[in-house]
């Protein structure tokens, strides 16, 4: 385990932990905007509305992650007419999957509310669509935060996968340096270890938003 290479290669650390924070950010934002239209959907009378988002759903749970971000990132780029950078690939194959999962959380938060509160906006005047814009909705954004806070949790340790192809967040780091060194374990400890800090801080800080959030109950 000597580490005397970290003086020189600290910065791709640096590079890798920055990257990789970046996907998980824009993953979990866009996965949420998502998420809320095909709990929607999936709720939803319309049979075709509900039909689509469960398929969709059921589809992006039932398959590797690797398998979709390698359609992703060697299918879109076919069907886009315009060049994206890798990155941009990368946060579209991890929102399109973490979207499915929070689709989930969305749809029993949204589940867990009291249907009297539906009734109550409707009673004074407020169509549907508006009562779960600024009724239904963000009490059920209160209750299934805690949910998300893991999915961004998840998202994260997620993001290693997106090395396969190239993108250059704290995995793919970590194996340059591994070819470089000609170092097979050291390199990976020290991901693993910027890992665990990185979710370990994320936890704690979600703890504290959980507490909060029930002191304000």
């Amino acid at each position: 385990m000597d580490l005397e290479f970290l003086i020189k290669y600290k910065m791709f650390y640096i590079s890798g932990v920055q990257n990789t924070l970046l996907l998980a950010i824009f993953a979990v934002f866009f996965g949420v905007i998502l998420g809320v239209v095909l709990a929607l959907m999936k709720l939803s009378k319309k049979k075709i509305l509900k039909a689509i988002a469960t398929a969709y759903i059921e589809f992006l749970r039932g398959t590797p992650v690797i398998v979709q971000i390698y359609i992703v990132y060697y299918g879109l780029p076919n069907v886009v007419p315009f060049e994206l950078p890798d990155m941009v690939w990368g946060i579209v194959a991890l929102s399109l999957n973490s979207g499915a999962y929070v689709a989930e959380i969305i749809r029993a938060g949204i589940q867990a509310v009291d249907k009297g509160q539906m009734e109550a906006a409707r009673s004074i005047g407020m169509p549907h669509n508006m009562g779960m814009r600024y009724i239904v909705i963000p009490q059920a954004f209160k209750n299934i935060l805690p949910a998300l806070g893991n999915e961004f949790i998840v998202v994260v340790k997620e993001s290693a996968i997106v090395s396969v192809v190239g993108i250059t967040e704290l995995m793919y780091r970590a194996d340059t340096i591994r070819g470089i060194t000609y170092k097979a374990f050291a390199p990976l400890m020290v991901a693993a270890v910027i890992y665990f800090i990185i979710t370990y801080t994320l936890s704690r800080l979600l703890g504290i938003v959980e507490r909060r959030m029930s002191a304000g109950d």
